[in-house]
């Protein structure tokens, strides 16, 4: 579509979006080229979010395009039921190879979701090959994003991502306590020393339900989609602790932590610990083509395969687009260029920057607290009485007016910039944020 033309809106249902407020009037992204996107009216759009937290080597690498194009003309699709393509098995050993110590057995889906649901179901097959298929439940946490499929909002603790669909949730659920407490540690920088204690819930959990019957516990090591939550000093540890203790396999999601938002690779080397499984997406392939996987430690792959006999299918699961060539062709060249340029290293020097600037909105009008680790930021408001989420939305609209892009969750306004910003454009962003603040009411 050409810049200033405008489409007919009235077809597409908009996915997490007010549909009547926005094709009353429409937002539209035309191009994007590193850190820029281009709107329909002409205007250059800092991105400070990296689309969806997705995009992490900037937008239209050409290294990605010509990857994906490339594989278009030599391999457009294989089936991956009983069937294989070279460029799926190389991405999964690039994927493993970035991965902790011993999770090198690769899953690939087609998005976070399908990520989660599908560590869902290895996680209970497991349990399943070594005999204790009474391990049916899961625990996960308050406030938890684990995607839109019915295991993942079973899982999750978005209250408006479960409510329309209580009755067909998932049974034997149950949920950690969420990880905020703004009283106690409102402003931290990093990690906040307050909470760790929050984990011995898992304990409490354990003697209500019985070990024995508890296939997983799955909580996002950094949140982001409710807020930008960042875990207590100790809390992530101890949950791993009783999680070992007790057999219950412990699952991070690293559909946003994933490749380099934290400096690291994952956000488990990040935190020095490795669970059981992790689910990937999002920065896997620089949101070039859809793309998702889960990484298993190869203990579980091995009681899962060799459970079953020989010559039938072990795992019933998978996706008619599972490894699909162009996007793990998207997924080689993204790792190349991660691995060239030092992204995950470039985030973890630029993070004391980012936490400055994030920091210097303390004292701002409205601003209530401020979150942040390696290049990820939440800036909580004051909601306005009866209006919730009305004040971030508008600040939303102020800084793309201005030519910055953030994103709203709530009363929370969430940044994760692509790895390749520069420090005058982290000052852009949060300057153009202060601005904003400034303007509304």
């Amino acid at each position: 579509m050409s810049t200033g033309l405008m489409p007919d809106t009235g077809s597409l249902w908009m996915p997490f979006t007010a549909n009547r407020q926005f094709k009353a009037a429409p937002r539209l992204l035309v191009s994007a080229s590193g850190m820029y996107y281009m709107s329909h009216d002409g205007r250059r759009i800092l991105d400070g979010t990296a689309g969806l937290w997705c995009v992490n080597a900037g937008h239209c690498r050409p290294e990605i395009a010509q990857a994906i194009a490339r594989q278009s003309r030599e391999l457009d699709y294989a089936p991956g039921f009983q069937m294989g393509h070279p460029l799926a098995f190389e991405a999964a050993s690039r994927v493993a190879q970035l991965m902790p110590a011993g999770l090198d057995r690769i899953f690939f889906t087609n998005s976070g979701s399908e990520s989660v649901d599908t560590a869902l179901k290895i996680a209970l097959s497991y349990h399943r090959a070594r005999g204790q298929s009474q391990r049916i439940r899961f625990i996960g946490r308050e406030r938890g994003y684990h995607g839109v499929g019915f295991g993942g909002i079973s899982v999750g603790g978005i209250a408006a991502n479960r409510k329309p669909f209580t009755a067909n949730l998932m049974p034997g659920v149950d949920h950690l306590p969420h990880t905020l407490n703004i009283a106690e540690a409102a402003f931290s920088r990093g990690q906040p020393a307050w909470g760790a204690h929050l984990a011995d819930e898992l304990e409490r959990l354990v003697t209500l339900h019985d070990a024995s019957t508890i296939a997983g516990v799955i909580v996002e090591p950094l949140a982001g989609s409710a807020g930008v939550l960042v875990p207590p000093r100790g809390y992530l540890e101890r949950l791993h602790a009783i999680c070992a203790h007790h057999g219950l396999l412990l699952i991070f999601d690293e559909v946003i932590s994933g490749f380099g938002r934290l400096g690291s690779a994952t956000a488990s080397e990040y935190f020095g610990l490795t669970p059981d499984i992790i689910t990937l997406a999002k920065g896997i392939n620089n949101a070039a083509v859809p793309l998702g996987a889960v990484a298993v430690k190869r203990v579980i792959y091995d009681s899962v395969v060799g459970a079953a006999d020989p010559g039938s299918i072990e795992l019933f699961h998978g996706y008619t687009y599972s490894a699909h060539p162009l996007a793990v062709a998207a997924t080689v060249a993204a790792l190349d260029i991660y691995a060239r340029e030092g992204l995950f290293e470039r985030a973890r020097s630029l993070s004391s920057k980012f936490e400055d600037c994030a920091h210097a909105l303390r004292g701002a009008a409205h601003v209530r607290d401020i979150r942040n680790l390696g290049l990820v930021a939440g800036i909580e408001l004051e909601p306005r009485p009866g209006a919730p989420g009305s004040r971030a939305y508008e600040v939303f609209l102020a800084c793309l007016q201005r030519g910055v892009l953030v994103r709203y969750t709530g009363d929370t306004l969430a940044f994760s910039p692509p790895l390749i910003v520069e420090p005058a454009q982290i000052e852009q962003i949060f300057g153009t944020v202060a601005e904003a603040l400034r303007t509304i009411g």
